[in-house]
């Protein structure tokens, strides 16, 4: 028997954002349908496809009997914008994010919301799935940080109240940062201001993570895995680019992403009496940030000057009083750049040597 808070219209909302997925909207509507807790809705919001999308959408309102709310946006928003709209337009005690190309197991929803209840849990989180091909007929692969966020610890799930054991190690260690591995109670969302960065260009689900391991008073983590993750080649996140094209993409990124993790944690009373732990946040995620951004910078001989010059071009209306910052991000690039390179310089030296007193 499924218990409601007073405030509550069901259970479950799924949030959906919906962007040309007519080719697997259907297959992920009928994972949906089949839930064994059916005190849901879906919220599904189409952010202006131009395929026929919203036509298979349309086919299953009947089918969900009321339960799924099709909802149009005016203007493109992506995925940030789009979730963010489908969080206020829910009613559920509990919100459930899922991509319009992925699917969950049928008991998905009852297990996370089952847990959430006896609990009382801010999120319910896990820290596994399962990667499918793209026609679905196999799994590739199980993504898995079960291994980081279990450590030491017994059982297939633990209450966590500790915001000191998860501000332990960067949150990229241990957390992915995708919004649908999760579950969690829409008030403590919406209350708290945890909408997705809508100017962050890339890994806004990065960025966003940070406000709800920062603020949840209590999460369960678990060692369920519901999710399959479709390897589509359309997938937004494999945009090909060009080398400048990306350095502005990343440091979209730190930019604005250090600026919406800063207003979060003034919401933190920890990380007020603190601030020791607001450098060690901040400074993990730009190292992380700059450790991707270098995956690319490195194969191009760029000066200081070349990169500053191609971040200003994109950023540069935007710096205003924190213009000088900007050349000492530029110099980190290529000083982490060189001292990338001046290390693989003496590992090969060093095997070389080693090479030849095996040899000799």
């Amino acid at each position: 028997m499924t218990i409601k808070s007073p405030s509550a219209a069901c259970a479950v909302s799924v949030v959906m954002p919906m962007y040309n997925a007519e080719k697997y909207l259907g297959e992920t509507l009928e994972s949906v349908l089949a839930q064994t807790l059916q005190d849901f809705e879906v919220i599904l919001v189409n952010d202006c496809s131009t395929d026929n999308g919203r036509r298979v959408a349309e086919s299953y309102l009947k089918k969900f009997g009321g339960r799924l709310k099709l909802y149009d946006n005016v203007v493109n928003s992506k995925a940030s914008g789009t979730r963010n709209r489908g969080l206020l337009l829910s009613r559920g005690e509990y919100v459930f994010f899922l991509d319009s190309d992925d699917l969950i197991k049928a008991d998905a929803l009852e297990k996370m919301y089952e847990l959430a209840k006896k609990h009382d849990a801010d999120v319910v989180s896990l820290g596994a799935f399962h990667r499918m091909e793209e026609d679905a007929k196999k799994i590739k692969a199980t993504s898995s940080r079960n291994e980081k966020i279990f450590e030491g610890r017994e059982g297939d799930f633990f209450v966590d109240d500790d915001l000191l054991w998860r501000l332990e190690k960067p949150f990229n260690y241990r957390f992915y940062g995708v919004p649908w591995l999760r579950m969690f109670r829409r008030d403590f969302l919406i209350g708290n201001g945890i909408f997705f960065p809508e100017n962050v260009s890339s890994c806004e689900d990065v960025v966003w993570k940070h406000g709800f391991l920062l603020l949840a008073k209590r999460i369960v983590h678990t060692k369920m895995i519901f999710n399959y993750y479709r390897m589509s080649d359309e997938s937004l996140t494999r945009t090909k680019r060009n080398n400048v094209q990306y350095i502005n993409y990343r440091m979209n990124t730190i930019f604005y992403g250090i600026k919406w993790i800063d207003d979060i944690m003034n919401k933190s009373e920890f990380i007020k009496k603190n601030p020791e732990y607001r450098y060690k946040i901040l400074a993990d995620f730009t190292d992380d940030m700059f450790r991707r951004l270098l995956q690319t910078v490195r194969k191009r001989n760029w000066t200081d000057e070349t990169v500053y010059s191609l971040v200003r071009q994109e950023f540069g209306k935007n710096f205003g009083k924190y213009n000088a910052m900007v050349p000492v991000l530029c110099s980190l690039i290529n000083g982490h750049k060189k001292s990338i390179e001046d290390d693989e310089i003496h590992i090969a030296e060093l095997e070389s040597r080693l090479n030849k007193g095996a040899h000799s």
